[in-house]
């Protein structure tokens, strides 16, 4: 008997003894862990087809799922022994591996799977992205290009030629990649938000326009609205930018991020003090070490001549942010107003 076939003998001897003995406990375990159900589902089809490589993906992708790096490790490489040919194991075996940062063995297998299909779009387009977060633009931006040649509307390979561009500095060349890869696939989020972005770096209107297509294909984002509230925030639109930390206050309301933002609108553009430490007040309860938060709200204070608590939150912002000038500014203030500032310990 080989190995590989006293390795399956086994798993069947498992399987074979888990179903015989088990009772009601072990019938709810497993309701209870319907992700370790699906696997032992998927092991009895291997035991009864052990050489078909699409049900060892589906097992390897399980086994991810429950951060069982090794078992899915193995289970790609089955997939692979039982189809070598088959491209779609490498790509998955590259997949994990760059998921768990092992970047030259993704590298690797993606070229193994150009190795078995000359033709494969999607490997040519992992390796650009490698090259890219390598560095290395030239090489990145042929590979990206060698996809393209294969596949002229693949809308991945437009949207890596405007990331490399963007780390190049080509911004011109940058928005016209990501415009192709949208027009190729309007449903390209990450697209809209780097033309939101780099629109939104020359103060550009049309940066909102990018930035509600990103939101109304993925309306929970987070990020979308973020960048959409902080170009309005810069650009004289307090309202919009309001509206939007509500809508991420709503998404998620553990955002001190959202908190802060909106803080800092009532402080420095509208002067409503009270309103504004309220808002920094609940940033530091989600975010006790929210340096940033405390300084605005000791500058709140200070406005409002409440001067001890002002300087409570300058002291607390420098202890947690000991180059923190503004605080140290801040405390420079109080004593020119007479409060007597305690020399730092």
């Amino acid at each position: 008997m080989t190995l590989k076939n006293l390795s399956i003998a086994v798993c069947a001897v498992l399987v074979s003894v888990a179903c015989n003995t088990g009772g009601p406990a072990d019938d709810a375990q497993q309701v209870a862990d319907p992700l370790q159900a699906a696997i032992n589902a998927v092991e009895q089809k291997i035991l009864a087809d052990p050489k078909n490589a699409e049900l060892y993906a589906e097992r390897a992708k399980l086994n991810e799922q429950r951060d069982s790096t090794e078992l899915a490790e193995k289970d790609w490489q089955r997939a692979i022994a039982a189809a070598p040919s088959d491209p779609r194991w490498h790509i998955g075996l590259g997949d994990l591996y760059y998921r768990k940062i092992r970047i030259d063995q993704a590298d690797q297998q993606f070229r193994e799977a150009i190795a078995v299909d000359a033709a494969n779009v999607e490997a040519r387009l992992k390796l650009s992205e490698i090259m890219l977060l390598q560095r290395q633009y030239t090489d990145a931006m042929f590979m990206a290009n060698e996809a393209l040649r294969i596949d002229v509307q693949n809308a991945r390979g437009y949207f890596l030629k405007g990331w490399i561009h963007m780390e190049a500095g080509d911004t011109a060349l940058a928005i016209s990649s990501y415009r192709t890869a949208i027009e190729q696939d309007p449903s390209q989020y990450d697209a809209f938000i780097a033309l939101g972005l780099l629109h939104a770096v020359k103060r550009d209107p049309l940066a909102l326009e990018y930035y509600n297509s990103a939101i109304d294909l993925k309306p929970k984002s987070v990020e979308a609205w973020y960048n959409k509230a902080m170009f309005a925030q810069e650009n004289g639109k307090d309202s919009l930018a309001m509206e939007c930390y509500n809508r991420i206050k709503e998404i998620d309301p553990r955002n001190a991020t959202a908190w802060y933002n909106t803080g800092y609108i009532l402080l420095e553009h509208q002067a409503r003090y009270p309103d504004a430490r309220e808002q920094f007040s609940k940033a530091i309860q989600l975010m006790p070490t929210y340096a940033q938060a405390y300084y605005n709200r000791g500058l709140c204070y200070e406005r409002e001549s409440r001067l001890d608590s002002a300087l409570a939150d300058y002291q607390r912002a420098i202890a947690l942010a000991p180059d923190m000038t503004l605080a140290a500014e801040g405390l420079g203030r109080l004593q020119d107003k007479g409060l007597k500032v305690p020399r730092p310990q």
